[in-house]
């Protein structure tokens, strides 16, 4: 069974995990165990009472002075009781102080996932449900309630954790501190590994030791941004893609975040996971309650190959609602690198004729569709299709788009706003910036204050009225600047601290409305490119553009760090034009496209700037993504090697998991003069099995799994800078 309690002791097992919590003799729930499966043992006999100094006690345990939450492990620790460390919860029940202190009250199971009204969050497939635990926790003095919410998914090694605070006291409480998730491991042996980055520069690995104190990453952005991203790692020191422990953890939120990791003076770990809490403050009034996003926990008792499977397969089966999660995505051309804002209906329809030319799927119309738009300063907010500039209507165009063989996709950015707009001169106060100073400006635009209904209503009626004007099948989302001071009108001063998490909601509520009115409709995430890439966003959005850099070079290092948590299907990735835009590198196209297959393929150039011979390899291109997409969008992914470590090559694998076929992909990036002549050993194969080899569409020869596991694959000398070749394997019957 995933959940079993005995004797208040509470145990959730997964295939290959347990997670374990117990309530003890003083009503505080302690966590015992977290790692590969074990049985139902108690596991606090490991626990040891001592005297430390300056730990405080809990009140009815002075005499003794063993009793200390400063040392124990517990499973949902609060400021103000004693426990110096990193807490999960800092709450002000009315003494003007943070002085919350919890107790156990009960406990509940349910045999089905919990939900999350207004907050995106793993939810029951037919092949999986999940049975939820409840243990509610409550202040030891006052009427103050917490409710730990726990989902168990037991064939993914998945454990969703989720927090609602309830008040029931007879006057407000305020919360400036709400975790989704504290776990306390009684172990020093870690290594921390976050994504860093930075705009066209995302979620690159960096590995380091734990340290006493503790290591801090947030973003105080108002989204997950391009800096950091709300997915971190907890390793032992000898972990790699194939051994050792690994415990991931993710929060399924598009707004700041914070994530502490610390070790505390006993050579315990604790790591607690929640809303950025830098500018947070909620009033709770009498009878209301608080839920937070949710986290989840994944442990790998065989490395990061085996961690990053269980959350591609979570993901896709769990999170991801959207009816293109097991379809092939469109194969687009997107007008920004094309032409960016100088278009008319013209050059769209060359670009349309040549996208269907050479096998693709679909248009995308990007930025300078609507209002007065022909730079990035003004327009954002008047969303009145531009028909002067685009030759007509916009159901005349995406009919002639649609006439030649291709579907019709558009670029929108609803949570900005242009000062110089007709929205701005009528509702300058739907903007956000405090009143008597100058805003923060970003991209010389503000940002509209998603917490009113009168502005999601706005939006709402302006996207149906423009959705429901043309055939639309695929919305590129965008959000082009980052939050700066957060200020509502509606709020009063004493609920401004609230402002940046319904923002996030108001987001929510947005996209909730368009899924649920067009189910059918795709709809691509963007901030910037990847700053808002998130687990949270791919409950809307099956699909997010990874960066505004199209460098394929580049692009390795950013896929590379992507994939260990997010499954190859969400990364939008395309083939843009040479010199790259963003750093004038000079790539092969063959590269470029091997390197865009890492993801939902498509390109990002002018089309009718090719040379036919460039064209030839795009109908190639496309011929063969759409033969394999199974593959690339759902096999199974290997990182061969890393592009940190590497510096001669890189190399991932997409297996079927019936281990019928695979393709192997290798992108050199460094050339040497008498070169050394390479092999790679393949992963995702039956070493019983024969596969027939081809390269770059040339048969190679027969070889057995155990062969191209164990012995490996020679790879071919690059011929030039930046090559890259493609191996095609497949079970000889």
């Amino acid at each position: 069974m995933a959940i079993i309690v005995k004797d208040l002791v509470f145990t959730l097992h997964t295939r290959n995990s347990t997670y374990q919590m117990k309530v003890d003799d003083q009503k505080t729930l302690l966590h015992t165990y977290y790692g590969a499966r074990a049985d139902e043992t108690d596991f606090s006999y490991l626990v040891e009472f001592l005297d430390r100094g300056f730990c405080g006690n809990v009140p009815g345990t002075e005499a003794e002075r063993v009793y200390s939450l400063d040392y124990l492990l517990q499973e949902y620790s609060t400021v103000g009781s004693g426990d110096y460390r990193a807490s999960a919860l800092c709450a002000e029940l009315g003494s003007g102080t943070c002085d919350c202190r919890l107790i156990f009250d009960s406990y509940e199971i349910r045999e089905e996932k919990y939900s999350l009204p207004g907050l995106p969050s793993m939810f029951d497939s037919e092949r999986e449900k999940a049975r939820t635990l409840e243990i509610v926790l409550k202040d030891a003095k006052e009427a103050f309630y917490v409710h730990l919410l726990y989902g168990v998914f037991e064939e993914h090694d998945l454990i969703t954790r989720a927090v609602r605070i309830e008040n029931k006291m007879d006057h407000e409480a305020v919360v400036s501190r709400a975790m989704s998730l504290g776990v306390d491991f009684p172990r020093n042996d870690f290594e921390f590994i976050h994504f860093h980055g930075k705009h066209m520069g995302e979620r690159q690995l960096e590995r380091s030791p734990m340290v006493h104190g503790g290591i801090d990453i947030r973003s105080t952005r108002g989204a997950s941004s391009h800096q950091q991203n709300p997915f971190v790692i907890l390793a032992e020191k000898v972990t790699t893609e194939r051994q050792g422990q690994c415990y991931g953890f993710s929060l399924l939120y598009s707004g700041g975040f914070h994530v502490r990791a610390e070790v505390d003076p006993f050579d315990q770990t604790r790591l607690v996971m929640g809303i950025d809490d830098e500018d947070f403050r909620w009033v709770l009034e009498p009878g209301s309650s608080f839920t937070t996003p949710e986290a989840i926990m994944c442990f790998s008792e065989s490395g990061f190959e085996a961690l990053s499977h269980s959350l591609h397969d979570a993901v896709t089966e769990h999170l991801i609602r959207s009816p293109w999660k097991k379809k092939r995505r469109p194969m687009l051309v997107n007008s920004w690198e094309a032409a960016y804002f100088d278009f008319n209906k013209e050059k769209l329809l060359t670009l349309g004729k040549e996208a269907a030319e050479v096998g693709l799927d679909m248009l995308v119309l990007d930025d300078g569709w609507f209002g007065k738009r022909d730079t990035d300063t003004s327009g954002l907010g008047d969303w009145f299709v531009n028909e002067e500039k685009i030759g007509g209507t916009l159901g005349q165009l995406s009919e002639e788009i649609h006439a030649m063989g291709l579907s019709f996709g558009l670029w929108i950015e609803p949570e900005m706003v242009s000062e110089d707009s007709d929205l701005y001169r009528a509702h300058p106060d739907w903007a956000i910036s405090v009143p008597g100073r100058e805003p923060i400006r970003g991209r010389q635009q503000l940002v509209l204050d998603m917490t009113r209904d009168d502005v999601v209503a706005y939006l709402q009626e302006r996207l149906v009225s423009i959705m429901d004007s043309a055939k639309i099948e695929y919305i590129k989302w965008d959000m082009n600047r980052s939050l700066a001071a957060g200020y509502s009108r509606l709020l009063p001063k004493e609920r401004q601290g609230e402002v940046r998490h319904r923002f996030v909601l108001g987001v929510y509520r947005l996209l909730e409305k368009l899924v649920s009115r067009y189910p059918d409709l795709l709809i691509e995430g963007c901030c910037g490119g990847g700053g808002r890439y998130d687990m949270g966003m791919m409950h809307y959005c099956p699909q997010i553009w990874c960066s505004d850099n199209t460098d394929a070079i580049e692009r390795l290092r950013l896929q590379y760090g992507t994939s260990f948590a997010y499954p190859l299907s969400t990364i939008s990735a395309h083939v843009s034009a040479c010199p790259n835009h963003q750093n004038g590198r000079l790539t092969p196209f063959k590269t470029r496209g091997i390197c865009a297959m890492q993801g939902t393929f498509g390109y990002e150039l002018d089309l009718s700037k090719l040379e036919e011979a460039e064209k030839e390899q795009v109908r190639e291109q496309t011929d063969f993504y759409k033969k394999h997409f199974a593959l690339f969008q759902y096999g199974r992914y290997y990182r061969l090697n890393s592009p940190l470590e590497n510096r001669d090559h890189t190399a991932w694998e997409y297996a079927d998991p019936e281990k019928k076929e695979a393709i192997v992909s290798v992108v050199f990036t460094d050339l040497h003069a008498n070169p050394k002549i390479d092999t790679l050993l393949l992963r995702g194969l039956d070493p019983n099995r024969r596969y027939k080899v081809w390269l770059d569409g040339e048969e190679q020869g027969s070889y057995t799994g155990t062969a191209l596991t164990r012995a490996g694959i020679r790879l071919p000398i690059p011929k030039e800078n930046y090559d890259a070749y493609q191996f095609y394997l497949k079970e000889e019957v």
